[in-house]
């Protein structure tokens, strides 16, 4: 493992769960055997990939940060004013060869520039610093916001702002922080698309709308409440097996374990 630059500890970590998410989606896949042996060469792909990553130097990946972010930027512009429409959204980028959201590249851009940043500054980050790395995180939020992918744009803001707190950012700041995102929640509102309010709205009262807006959350809690704390078994799921759930080997695979295995899988 030291040859190869890995980390023990990681792979540990990394392969078992790994497994076991592949064991889990045998059962929501079906009869669709392609849907389960893809996922399997995606993961063979990622752990190659994970071990030639692993042999660039971190030097390199520094200097390559701002590079990146730029590009990531540039292809956010070109999506807001060129993208493919899909489902509403205009996210995607279509090169002919391939389709895909530059929002995802984002995900890895944002919190390499901002450890960029703050690499060669002293810790914990000045006012300024802190200025300057919310600057870097919040224009590709508001551009994916705006595609609307709020989700994405949650979760890219989210893997900027980790890089803060793990730069020395003080409690202090960091409640101050929440506090200042808490009294901009009314303003957030106003801006939000009515699909994005609906399901806010529906998460909090899935009953208000039980075989529309709320059906998939309520098919999910039947199927966590009936796996009880052992589970109904491996395959042995209705709710999954019966196709009640919606999406039952993607966005409610947490559901499908849930039955399966009980509250212990999970």
């Amino acid at each position: 493992l030291r040859a190869l630059r890995l980390d023990g500890m990681l792979l540990s970590g990394l392969i078992p769960v790994s497994l076991f998410a592949l064991s889990v989606l045998w059962s929501p896949a079906g009869d669709n055997d392609s849907l389960w042996f893809s996922q399997v060469a995606r993961v063979g792909i990622g752990f190659v990939l994970l071990v030639v990553l692993s042999q660039i130097p971190d030097h390199f990946l520094r200097m390559l940060s701002p590079a990146a972010y730029v590009i990531g930027l540039v292809l956010l512009a070109v999506v807001a004013l060129v993208g493919d429409i899909g489902k509403g959204a205009q996210r995607w980028l279509d090169l002919g060869v391939i389709r895909f959201q530059p929002s995802e590249i984002m995900k890895l851009a944002v919190p390499m520039m901002c450890a960029w940043y703050l690499h060669q500054r002293p810790l914990p980050p000045s006012l300024r610093d802190v200025g300057a790395v919310l600057l870097i995180i919040l224009v590709p939020v508001a551009l994916i916001a705006e595609q609307p992918d709020l989700g994405t744009a949650l979760l890219v803001a989210a893997s900027g702002l980790i890089v803060l707190v793990m730069g020395g950012l003080s409690w202090t700041s960091i409640l101050g922080g929440v506090a200042i995102l808490g009294a901009a929640v009314p303003v957030g509102w106003h801006f939000m698309h009515e699909y994005q309010r609906q399901r806010v709205l529906t998460l909090l009262d899935p009953q208000s709308d039980a075989l529309g807006a709320g059906y998939h959350i309520i098919q999910s809690q039947i199927a966590i409440g009936s796996g009880g704390v052992f589970g109904k078994g491996w395959m042995n799921g209705s709710q999954a097996q019966l196709e009640f759930l919606p999406e039952r080997s993607t966005d409610f695979i947490f559901a499908v374990i849930g039955e399966e295995l009980g509250l212990l899988g999970l």
